[in-house]
């Protein structure tokens, strides 16, 4: 099987989840709303649906024993099947499952590009994550 060919956009996007899967990064509102697009949203894999404002703050005072949202929990959650397909030239669509505590969860994100004057970056969009059992 022949490797995907190199993608600036869906290499953008990956850095960004993994970012977000990064406790350091989950408790900073500042690195958080950074990555979050104004008009983010997520179901949640608890089935909760979390506004921008809403999962910045719940991240900055997160433990471990609350319900996921973005991507994983405060302590690192392993990450496996990460793949990307560019839907236009300012979406991403990833895929992934993560895994904590034997919890996992399936996992799609939609990123888009955003260009403002300092320049471009690509920013969370929407965020779905659906539990699973082996």
């Amino acid at each position: 099987m022949s490797e995907a060919p190199h993608n600036a956009a869906v290499e953008a996007a990956v850095a960004g989840e993994l970012r977000l899967l990064d406790p350091e990064v989950r408790r900073s509102p500042e690195l958080v709303g950074a990555l979050l697009h104004p008009d983010f949203h997520e179901f949640g894999a608890s089935g909760r649906h979390w506004d921008r404002a809403a999962i910045i703050d719940m991240l900055a005072t997160e433990t471990e024993t609350e319900t996921e949202p973005v991507a994983a929990p405060v302590s690192a959650a392993r990450a496996w099947r990460m793949r990307g397909v560019q839907l236009s030239p300012d979406v991403v669509h990833l895929t992934f499952d993560t895994e904590r505590n034997g919890r996992r969860v399936h996992r799609s994100s939609l990123w888009r590009r955003s260009r403002e004057a300092a320049g471009e970056s690509w920013l969370l969009y929407f965020h779905q994550g659906t539990p699973f059992t082996v």
